[in-house]
């Protein structure tokens, strides 16, 4: 592809692609389990500015986790935790999901990914949007996130030139 790439860090409006992702990525953590073995229930630790500011995302997310078979206290476990905008309490909840060991964070806001990106660097973070994940210094560049993180993005500058190109 001359002179585009093609990003792993997408625009907000993929929602299907990060749940899609997500899920994968679950499965793949699940890993095969004998039949004596009790299975492990994958767990979401799920990190947001407020509750009011994500119920629509989280709706959302649920659903898609829904319609690919994964439902929220039968097959998976979702650990929510809310900064209730003070940004200050981010860290401490992000501390809080390592913690509880979850499988993969999910992040919501650039806020979100920065306390989650300090508090470790092992379980995989999938940031619901961000919008400049490599100015933020989340990602080393779009199309090669390397790390513990990546997700989606709401850069539109971007991406502008890859959408007009697309049309």
């Amino acid at each position: 592809m001359a002179n585009s790439e093609w990003h792993m860090v997408k625009p907000i409006s993929d929602l299907r692609f990060l749940i899609s992702g997500l899920c994968a990525l679950l499965f793949a953590l699940c890993g095969s389990v004998d039949a004596q073995q009790t299975v492990k229930i994958p767990r979401i630790g799920y990190l947001g500015a407020s509750f009011l500011s994500s119920a629509e995302r989280v709706k959302a997310f649920r659903q898609g986790l829904r319609e690919l078979g994964y439902v929220e206290g039968k097959n998976i476990v979702i650990e929510y935790r809310y900064g209730e905008e003070k940004l200050d309490s981010e860290p401490a909840l992000a501390a809080e999901l390592v913690r509880l060991k979850v499988d993969i964070i999910v992040t919501a806001g650039a806020g979100a990914t920065r306390a989650a990106k300090e508090a470790t660097s092992t379980i995989p973070i999938v940031m619901a949007q961000d919008p400049d994940p490599v100015g933020n210094g989340f990602v080393a560049s779009l199309a090669r996130p390397g790390g513990n993180i990546t997700g989606l993005s709401s850069v539109g500058a971007d991406l502008a030139g890859k959408r007009l190109e697309l049309l």
